[in-house]
């Protein structure tokens, strides 16, 4: 399945249904008087985030929502059938904003959420709404109001429990690969990795979080330089960020401080977030040399450094257990203010 992030679609709601000029003609009733019904209303459309999603690559081929107007009203005071609506499903983490690209309608970021995006005009009425004490026989009615129509922007953040960053080459998508049953595309040159990959990883039993890796960062990518820059919005939701930094590389530390810059001067709160740094491809380096990287990466970050090989899985399970527990307690975290709301209306209580 292809990949796609961003895309413009155009959105029109149904207009609402002409009401109804009728009269009454039956024989042996010469004032019938009017029977004019009123107009369905237009169809809506809505944007819902569903699950089971991660890309926007349909709207890619179907950019074009225009829901179907509601039917006119009918004599005998009948009124016309409302139209169907209809729902435009995205994957949960999708932003939605106005032509612009920077006014924001709405951010889906729990599954089953929904919004309207332009609503179908109403009905109009018929003659019998418009009889009165002094106008027996109206001849009047009235024509259904407009739809909507609007252009938007969809933008993807996916939602996963780690992200995963590094420079280009510092071997992502090999350590995704090597702890979920993720399949990237893996070779020896940069930015192997064109478009964000998610990957569920499993530690010990019946636990998981996701991982998400995304292509490698350069210097000036906050600036559009490369392509990571493109996706660093995916890893705004993480609870933490897994950097790692290539063995093989002359000088760890300053690949350290490269990506670190780059994420402080993108914004997002990328900066801020917890950090899990590994020193990876120790598989192609000597004691010595493993030594030397870790105690440089170690005086650079000012944390502890893990030492780590996708290839042959060296120091997998302490990295992973420690991911584990940052996504457990993130869960925990962003699931208690729900608890405590839903106390709070169960007693009555207001804060």
């Amino acid at each position: 399945m292809k990949f796609l992030d961003r895309t413009k679609i155009y959105v029109q709601s149904g207009a609402g249904g002409a009401g109804c000029l009728s009269f009454r003609r039956e024989k042996f009733v010469e004032f019938g008087g009017p029977n004019g019904g009123d107009g369905g209303a237009g169809g809506h459309v809505w944007a819902e985030a569903v699950e089971n999603l991660n890309t926007l690559i349909d709207y890619r081929y179907q950019q074009h929502f225009k829901a179907k107007p509601g039917r006119p009203g009918e004599g005998s005071n009948r009124t016309g059938a409302n139209a169907d609506d209809i729902v435009i499903k995205v994957p949960v983490g999708t932003q939605i904003f106005e032509e612009d690209e920077e006014t924001l309608i709405a951010d889906l970021d729990l599954a089953g959420e929904r919004v309207l995006l332009a609503k179908g005009g109403n009905g109009g009425f018929g003659n019998t709404r418009f009889k009165s004490s002094t106008n027996r026989a109206p001849r009047r009615a009235n024509p259904g109001n407009p739809g909507e129509q609007r252009t938007i922007w969809l933008r993807l953040k996916l939602i996963a429990d780690i992200g995963l960053v590094g420079l280009p080459n510092a071997g992502k998508s090999t350590f995704l690969a090597a702890v979920s049953a993720a399949k990237p595309k893996i070779a020896d040159y940069p930015f192997t990795t064109l478009h964000p990959n998610l990957g569920v990883v499993r530690v010990g039993e019946g636990q998981s979080f996701v991982l998400a890796d995304i292509p490698g960062l350069i210097e000036g990518a906050h600036e559009g330089a490369g392509i990571g820059d493109r996706f660093l919005g995916h890893v705004e939701r993480c609870a933490a960020l897994l950097h790692l930094v290539d063995g093989t590389n002359d000088d760890v530390a300053d690949a350290y401080r490269t990506v670190r810059h780059e994420l402080a001067a993108y914004g997002g709160g990328l900066n801020e977030k917890l950090q899990i740094l590994a020193l990876n491809k120790i598989d192609a380096l000597s004691d010595m040399e493993i030594g030397e990287k870790k105690d440089a990466l170690t005086k650079a970050s000012g944390g502890e450094v893990f030492t780590v090989s996708g290839v042959s899985g060296i120091g997998l399970p302490a990295l992973l257990g420690e991911l584990m527990t940052l996504a457990q307690a993130a869960r925990r975290q962003s699931a208690a203010p729900a608890e405590s709301t839903e106390s709070d209306e169960k007693t009555g209580w207001t804060p």
